[in-house]
């Protein structure tokens, strides 16, 4: 695995407040990292550090190869949305693209008309900034940060005010960043049933400290997600699962059997096992989930609920 960012032993003061305390992390890539914490946690803190939109004074951050302190080449291959989008609000989608694209060097016109469908704001294109709805300032900002066709992308509370249609369209639009060009994507957000959906590593930050992190298959491992069969024989279940190559799979007691993997097709699987002389009494699906393990975490940090 290749680290795009690599975090070690960061703190940041600001006066008498500590921000972030001695925090370690990295992210690989091809990784869709979602980064939890409640607010004033020191997400945003982080992501700042990163960008170099806030001065690094304690530990080190390396990213794409580089230092912070001494980054050349970097920043130009990440794109960033933190806090809110910078856009012109008396300037249309496609001014304030073409501007964006003048900063960057960018003499490629379909490419600014690309990224604007990307988006889906093709239909927006020569309404202005200021005139747009939240979930499409969103969509706006986030094409001035794929612009640059960034190998790294930083996305802070970017679903934040999205209506849940907004929200779907949003997370498909990750999904197909992530696939189709490889972006590797640090996400922060509250909404943790969305950060599940789209992320396949997660990092949890509480009062400025980093307390754990976790891939999408051990958290759905300890939350017990996945597909759960009631069946009368588990060592014949067992025997037809390993035959069939479908793993991981846990055999919790002696009628249930449960597979971490969500994806498996249950149909097909039903009839392996039924043809094999296997009843099944049930076969449901079960998602661990992420605010359930949050909560569990923090409480054993001494924390109370996030909001």
């Amino acid at each position: 695995m290749t680290a795009i960012l690599e975090i070690n032993h960061v703190s940041k003061h600001f006066g008498k407040f500590q921000a972030l305390n001695d925090v370690s992390l990295s992210v690989n890539r091809g990784d869709i990292y979602g980064l939890i914490g409640e607010n004033g946690a020191g997400k945003t803190t982080l992501m700042r550090l990163i960008t170099n939109l806030s001065p690094l004074t304690q530990g080190t951050i390396t990213l794409l190869g580089e230092q912070s302190t001494h980054y050349q080449q970097a920043l130009k291959h990440i794109g960033a949305v933190i806090e809110t989008p910078a856009a012109f609000k008396k300037l249309t989608v496609r001014q304030n693209l073409k501007l964006a694209a003048i900063q960057h060097g960018i003499q490629d016109g379909d490419l600014i008309d690309q990224t604007i469908e990307f988006v889906g704001l093709t239909a927006k294109k020569k309404t202005k900034a200021g005139k747009l709805s939240l979930g499409q300032r969103q969509r706006l900002g986030l094409a001035l940060a794929l612009l640059p066709q960034p190998d790294f992308l930083i996305l802070d509370e970017p679903i934040n005010g999205l209506d849940p249609s907004g929200i779907v369209e949003f997370r498909k639009l990750l999904k197909r960043l992530n696939q189709e060009r490889n972006t590797t994507i640090l996400i922060s957000s509250h909404i943790l049933t969305e950060l599940y959906q789209v992320s396949t590593k997660f990092g949890f930050i509480y009062h400025g400290h980093f307390i754990k992190e976790v891939t999408k298959s051990e958290l759905d491992k300890e939350n017990q997600s996945g597909i759960l069969l009631e069946v009368n024989d588990v060592k014949l279940t067992a025997q037809l699962l390993d035959n069939a190559g479908i793993d991981p799979f846990t055999v919790l007691d002696d009628s249930r059997v449960l597979i971490h993997n969500m994806t498996i097709n249950t149909a097909k699987l039903n009839q392996i096992l039924v043809m094999n002389g296997v009843a099944v009494a049930n076969m449901t699906r079960q998602e661990g989930s992420l605010e359930q393990y949050y909560t569990d975490l923090l409480s054993h940090q001494g924390g109370g609920k996030h909001d």
